[in-house]
Parts: structure tokens; C-alpha cells; sequence
């Protein structure tokens, strides 16, 4: 029996009983053909792909200072990241009953830190983030994000999932010091900057045997894979940490190493320092409303491709690829932005790392829910889950993407109203190192090339809408705005 024959057979299977748990029917697990074991795999798979949020948001975010001069603490930060990861994805799999976990968002932190900070205050920083989360729910509310995704034709929908899983890949192998930035000769290159083209350290090492470990195990069909392939990697990286002798600064700056003990104090000073108005006054409405605009795009489009790709490969998409219970999902990503506002983490919004744990065959919100438990036991066992070097979690994000790369067999490629736009999807996420910006390039190549030929009607005037918001967001630098 093929995969396929295989998701048929479990969509053609009718519901449990009503006799069935109370979990299974809450989360629709035997209906989504999976079981608590897998559900619980998955969590702690997306958890350990994606805990190093919990490591990075504070590096960044302490690292820039605001207007005044002043800097948010890298221990609040690291307490108030695991607490809204936590209860967004908690929340998620409650309300939304998918497996997404949630996380302070990458785009929208670049944002932060280096587009809003300089022109204002930490608290009205964050009180823009707040106004992001805000504006994203009245979007859901309205229902004009639920129709944005539906505007989307399916074939640009299977090409962003592609897309992000190469996104996903490039991020794992550049964490991994697999691939850096070339030293000059090349935009790219094998290894780490200033080793010549060549993979050199042990920590390139512990990646490439973890990596291994995981692709043996799933070609073997073993539960898990990629899930031991992370742990085997980390176990390795420990061992290699004594005996080589290394340094924090060999791992990327983070060791694989227990400091003191396994038991942190948490710390919440940042929890609701925020100032709702200020930005508009400090800033001015110009610059603030611009802000509060790129915040807006780049959580919004990430988002959405985001859900899209997971939903289709954890097979719980419908066939035009909708997504059941997407009102609920997008309202609780707004939803996350205003409480990562209200804790000073930056908007906490749905994670691409979650399709490591949908690999390991989370179907349902269950493991949402297993992620933000962990996330919120890492508040206190912080120093135990920072055991995890980049390098063991960049095994996870490199199988993924290899994973995801079967939607592109879905794609129309002898239609090149379909192929020319699908293919700017997919390279424009890794090439531009940014989702939505793929998704934009995308969207407007369609809406273009559609148009030439004539039709007009399979467009849609809501795409042309969406072509324009784009064109203006890639041409704001250029107007000087």
C-alpha cells in the first residue's frame, strides 16, 4: 500500500463513535488518522525544532537600543519569549485545533529592532505590536483575511509550501554552519565563513551525523525519525563538547553544556509595559502608521503561507486547499501579536517550524498544545532545553524541507501563467530570505501574466487589490516613505 493509498483509506474511514475519549473527539485525532502517541511525538519535535526562539528573540531584541538609549533585559526577554510562545500555541491548539506552534515572528522581529526601536521607545515599540494583533483580528473579524487566502489560486498555494520549505532549509544549513554567506567570490558557499568552501569543526559534524541518523530512519519507515534524529545529534554534540574541549563560540554561541543549574528564576518585569498611543506623538503619524504597516504585511503574508503549507502537508487541507477552522486559526495569530505586544517579545504569531512536527505525524491541535506546555515548563527549565545546539535542531528544518518539496509534483508547470509565478515563489523565499516577499513576487507575476492572456475573470479583482499593497510595499524605500 502506497502513502497515498494510505491517506485515502483513512479519509474514507467514518468517525469514531461517540463512545470514543473525550481527547480523541475534542482534537478529531482518529479522525485525522493519528493517535495520542504521535500527537505528543509531534509536539516535541516542532518544541525542539523552534526552541532556540527562546535563545535568539533576547539576543536580538536586547542587543538594539530604543530612541532613549535603553535596552530591554536579555532575562525578562528570555522569560516573556517562552510565555507567549506557550499560551499562543496552547491557545492555538485549543481554539484553532491544528498543529501550529506559535512563536515571537523573525520578520516582524527584524521590525522591530531595527525599523521601530530607533524611532521610539521599547513600550511604544510594543504598543505598535499590540496595534498590529489588533488589526490582524478585525481583518479575520471582517473576514478579509479568510478571503485573501481563498483568492489565492491552489497552484500558487502547493508553490508556497515549496517555497518555505526551502526557506526552511536554507535557515537550517546556515544555523547548521553547513552554508554561510561567501567570503566574496560567491553569494553562498559550503561552510562556515572564513573556511575557504570547506566544511571544517566538529559542530558541522554533529549536523551532518544527525542528518544521516534522520533520513536513515525515515527511508526505514521508523516512527519518529527526524525526532531521533535530533536527539541523537544533541547527544553527540555533548559528548564532542567534553571531549574536544570546546567553546560556546565553536556552537554558534550556544553550547551544548548544562550552566549551573537545571532550574532558572523567571523573570517578568516586561509583562504589560507597554504604551498604546505614544508612538503616534514620539514618531509622528507618518512614520508610525508606516511602521504599523510593514508590521502588519510581514506578519500577515508569513501567516498565511505558513498555514497554507502546513495544512497541506498534514494532509487536513480541503482540496481547493482551504483550511477547516481557519477563522479561528487566523484570529488566534492575531491574537498572538497583541500578547507578544503586552509582553514585550514582539509579535508571537504562527511558526514555520511547526512542519517538523506535522512530519512526525501531528495531525491535530494536540501537540500545539504539547508544544506550549514545553514552552512554558522552558520558563523555569530554561538551561536544561538550551542543551539543544543549532546544530541538532537545523536536522529537523533540513528534513522538512526536503519533505515539503512533493507539493511542487501538484503544480501546473505546462501552463506558464502557473509555472512562471510558481516558480518566483518558490526561489524568491530563500533568495530574498523572507516568506512574504516571495508570496508578493508570486502573486503579482499571476495577476500579470493572467491578465495578458485575457483572462481576467480567473484573476479576480481582491488579487489585483493584493498585487497593488505589494507593488506599494516593495516600492516604499524608493518613495522615500
Amino acid at each position: 500500500m502506497t502513502l497515498e493509498d494510505g491517506a485515502q483509506q483513512r479519509q474514507q474511514t467514518p468517525p469514531a463513535p461517540d463512545g470514543r475519549p473525550w481527547l480523541d473527539r475534542f482534537f478529531l485525532i482518529g479522525e485525522r488518522g493519528s493517535t495520542v502517541g504521535r500527537e505528543v511525538r509531534g509536539g516535541l519535535t516542532t518544541f525542539m525544532a523552534m526552541a532556540y526562539i527562546i535563545v535568539l528573540n533576547p539576543v536580538i531584541l536586547s542587543g538594539v537600543p530604543d530612541a532613549n538609549g535603553d535596552f530591554l533585559s536579555p532575562a525578562q526577554l528570555t522569560t516573556m519569549t517562552a510565555l507567549a510562545a506557550g499560551l499562543v500555541t496552547i491557545m492555538m491548539g485549543v481554539v484553532g485545533r491544528a498543529p501550529i506552534a506559535c512563536a515571537a515572528a523573525l520578520g516582524v522581529m527584524a521590525v522591530v529592532a531595527y525599523q521601530a526601536a530607533p524611532v521610539m521607545s521599547w513600550p511604544e515599540v510594543m504598543g505598535l505590536v499590540v496595534w498590529q494583533g489588533v488589526t490582524i483580528v478585525l481583518m479575520v473579524v471582517t473576514g478579509v483575511r479568510t478571503a485573501v487566502m481563498n483568492a489565492l489560486p491552489h497552484n500558487l498555494k502547493l508553490a508556497i509550501g515549496v517555497g518555505i520549505g526551502l526557506f526552511v532549509s536554507l535557515i537550517g544549513l546556515a544555523n547548521a554552519g553547513f552554508v554561510s554567506g561567501g567570503d566574496g567570490s560567491s553569494l553562498l558557499q559550503l561552510g562556515a565563513s572564513g573556511d575557504g568552501g570547506s566544511l571544517t569543526g566538529w559542530p558541522v559534524l554533529v549536523f551532518v551525523c544527525g542528518l544521516v541518523l534522520a533520513g536513515v530512519l525515515l527511508v526505514r519507515g521508523a516512527p519518529g525519525a527526524i525526532f531521533y534524529g535530533i536527539v541523537g545529534a544533541t547527544v553527540l554534540a555533548v559528548v564532542v563538547h567534553q571531549v574536544a574541549g570546546l567553546g560556546a563560540e565553536d556552537w554558534g554561541g550556544r553550547a551544548p553544556e548544562l550552566s549551573g543549574g537545571p532550574v532558572a528564576v523567571p523573570d517578568f518585569g516586561l509583562l504589560f509595559q507597554v504604551d498604546m498611543f505614544g508612538a503616534w506623538t514620539t514618531a509622528g503619524p507618518t512614520t508610525a502608521g508606516v511602521i504599523l504597516f510593514t508590521l502588519v504585511l510581514a506578519g500577515f503574508f508569513d501567516a498565511v503561507g505558513t498555514i497554507l503549507a502546513i495544512g497541506a502537508k498534514a494532509g487536513i487541507a480541503r482540496a481547493d486547499g482551504s483550511m477547516p477552522r481557519v477563522n479561528q486559526i487566523l484570529a488566534t495569530d492575531g491574537t498572538g501579536a497583541v500578547v507578544g505586544g503586552l509582553t514585550s517579545s514582539s509579535a508571537t504569531l504562527v511558526f514555520v517550524e511547526s512542519t517538523a512536527g506535522v512530519s512526525e505525524g501531528a495531525r491535530t491541535g494536540l501537540s500545539s498544545v504539547v508544544t506550549g506546555l514545553l514552552f512554558l515548563a522552558a520558563i523555569v527549565f530554561a538551561p536544561v532545553f538550551s542543551i539543544v545546539p543549532s546544530q541538532a535542531a537545523s536536522v529537523a528544518m533540513v528534513m522538512v524541507g526536503a519533505l515539503m518539496m512533493a507539493q511542487v509534483r501538484g503544480i501546473d508547470w505546462s501552463d506558464m501563467t502557473v509555472a512562471v509565478p510558481a516558480f518566483l515563489t518558490i526561489v524568491m523565499m530563500p533568495f530574498a530570505y523572507d516568506i512574504a516577499t516571495g508570496i508578493g513576487v508570486g502573486i503579482i507575476a499571476y495577476t500579470v501574466l493572467r491578465s495578458a492572456q485575457g483572462r481576467f475573470g480567473e484573476v479576480g479583482w481582491l488579487m489585483w487589490v493584493i498585487s497593488a499593497v505589494f507593488v506599494f510595499h516593495f516600492s516604499m524605500h524608493a518613495l522615500g516613505l
